[in-house]
């Protein structure tokens, strides 16, 4: 749909990326690549008395892939707001500049939008803020303490930096939110509401609370707390949970026209996506892939694509008993497993929540940029309860890839599916 009456199509000109595996996508896809973690033992908290006592972190200081938010927030800035919006504006900064989008016009400016959004939002302004507030009573209260809470800053400062003055909107679908954050822009996009949207996830969850809620509803690893980089294990037999991670993925998508026009370099197409629920349970996925395979079926439909076509898919494989069968009979039933290669970045990442859509987005595109398959870490034994699948485990695989699927599902039932392929 567009204003002269052409299709319109969506692309990616811009990748922007800040994980426990470091800052900027080359580095974290080369840290991949080569089989590194980003999970380790927390440090900068007591979590002596929590069953999971790990986590993907964002490395910090001030070496080459390491995070320095003052690098591109002034102090003030930083303590006026919270570090998922911190994280949002050091990966919208790359993306932004990878797309070489920086217009004047106004024109432009109002075709542009920001859909970033997070899984919580700002959960360490919200409990820091609670903690102040019972010590020291409420007038030791930030009066900047709402808007670095609210989800939607991180679409608003970001909007607020650089002038766009398009649609400026969050979503929040947990840990499908990244991915809702790419449809939308890409659906703005297709009904001729804006040309370009910087879209994506973020979320900074490492705190107490946040590790001591999913461990009492024994959603995270604990055999691992001495060996922290071996406790995501998608796939494995012997996985018992994920790992809580911090980060935050940006893309800048655009009309295809519109990126030939300024010579935009374009990483790749948005061929497809799919947004459904299966409507089963507030936190468990349906047991035998159910609403997996209606996500997988509705993305290859609308994009009029043959299940023999999807060479990978970066699975969204947290590595939890049930979700990571839920979703490997989904792969195995609505795809071809003869020919699709799976795998799980969030081996080396953990689980970063509204972060992971966007993100592993990113690594979808790279997958098929380059022709390769990125690891599944510590899959030394495959549960051989899953279905046959090319789990691709501990090492890269070469592979030519013609469409590339990522999958990300949230707690609610939430199911997301983007299929890339070459322009």
């Amino acid at each position: 749909m567009s204003r002269k009456g052409t299709m319109r199509r969506v692309v990616i000109t811009g990748m922007g990326m800040i994980s426990p595996l470091g800052v900027g996508v080359n580095h974290n896809w080369e840290r991949l690549l080569a089989g590194n973690s980003g999970v380790r033992r927390i440090e900068h908290l007591d979590v002596s008395d929590l069953p999971a006592q790990i986590a993907g972190m964002i490395p910090r200081g001030d070496q080459a892939g390491e995070y320095d938010p003052q690098q591109i927030l002034s102090v003030k800035e930083i303590n006026k707001s919270d570090p998922f919006i911190h994280y949002a504006l050091v990966a919208a900064q790359e993306a932004i500049e990878d797309a070489g989008w920086t217009p004047q016009e106004e024109s432009a400016l109002e075709r542009t939008s920001v859909i970033i959004g997070s899984g919580v939002g700002g959960f360490h302004t919200t409990i820091h803020g609670t903690q102040t507030l019972d010590a020291q009573g409420p007038r030791r209260i930030s009066p900047f303490i709402i808007p670095a809470m609210l989800i939607n800053l991180s679409s608003g400062q970001i909007g607020i930096k650089y002038g766009f003055r398009g649609a400026n909107y969050s979503v929040v679908s947990a840990c499908a939110t990244g991915s809702e954050a790419l449809i939308c822009g890409a659906r703005s996009i297709l009904l001729d509401e804006c040309d370009v949207a910087v879209v994506g996830g973020t979320d900074a969850t490492i705190e107490r609370l946040c590790i001591a809620g999913f461990s009492r509803a024994k959603s995270l690893s604990t055999h691992f707390n001495d060996h922290p980089e071996q406790a995501s294990r998608p796939f494995s037999v012997d996985r018992d949970g994920f790992v809580l991670a911090e980060g935050a993925g940006v893309l800048v998508v655009e009309e295809y026209e519109h990126a030939k026009r300024r010579g935009a370099n374009i990483h790749a197409e948005l061929v497809s996506y799919a947004s459904v629920s299966d409507a089963y349970h507030i936190t468990a996925t349906s047991p035998e892939g159910e609403g997996e395979q209606l996500c997988l079926r509705t993305a290859l439909k609308r994009g009029k694509l043959d299940k023999d076509q999807i060479d990978y898919v970066n699975a969204h494989a947290t590595s939890t008993m049930m979700g990571d069968r839920g979703e490997s009979l989904g792969l195995a039933s609505a795809l071809n497993p003869e020919v699709v290669s799976v795998s799980s970045t969030k081996s080396a990442t953990g689980h970063t929540l509204g972060a992971a859509g966007a993100i592993e987005a990113i690594f979808t595109i790279l997958a098929l940029q380059n022709n390769v398959v990125p690891p599944t870490l510590n899959l030394h034994s495959v549960d051989p309860e899953l279905p046959a699948l090319n789990y691709t485990p501990l090492e890269a695989q070469q592979k030519p890839i013609r469409y590339a699927l990522n999958n990300a599902f949230g707690f609610g039932s939430t199911k997301a599916a983007l299929i890339f392929g070459r322009v």
